[in-house]
């Protein structure tokens, strides 16, 4: 078994609690569906925003699912870099896995798709 990171991202059309919230929630179940993950196997999940959202802190959406209470989770900003993706959420998670880094599946949501085009789905 390894430990793999998978990384995913979404954006927000406001800074708005229950907008991040939900979105927050939207990715994170999207990578778990398409990675077939369970909290138990879940070392860490980094959450980063960036610095147009501060309404409220991401984490709070996962930390209320069923099972992820005791994931260890650390929101942080994002570096503020001229030009870049506007109220963008990103989730880096941290997963014990016997799936080989190639099967790994990284999920990119709405404006987000633009950071990795070449995996996020059409």
């Amino acid at each position: 078994m390894s430990v793999r990171g998978i990384r995913g991202a979404i954006t927000v059309e406001a800074n708005e609690k229950e907008q991040i919230l939900s979105a927050t929630l939207e990715l994170l179940k999207g990578i778990v569906a398409e990675n077939q993950i369970v909290p138990e196997d879940i070392s860490c999940v980094f959450v980063t925003v960036t610095g147009d959202i501060d309404d409220t802190f991401p984490a709070v959406a996962i930390r209320q699912m069923d099972g992820w209470e005791l994931v260890p989770l650390m929101c942080s900003l994002e570096v503020p870099v001229k030009g870049s993706l506007a109220r963008c959420i990103r989730l880096m998670i941290l997963v014990n896995t016997d799936k080989s880094q190639a099967d790994i599946k990284h999920v990119y949501l709405r404006g987000a798709q633009v950071l990795r085009p070449d995996l996020a789905k059409a």
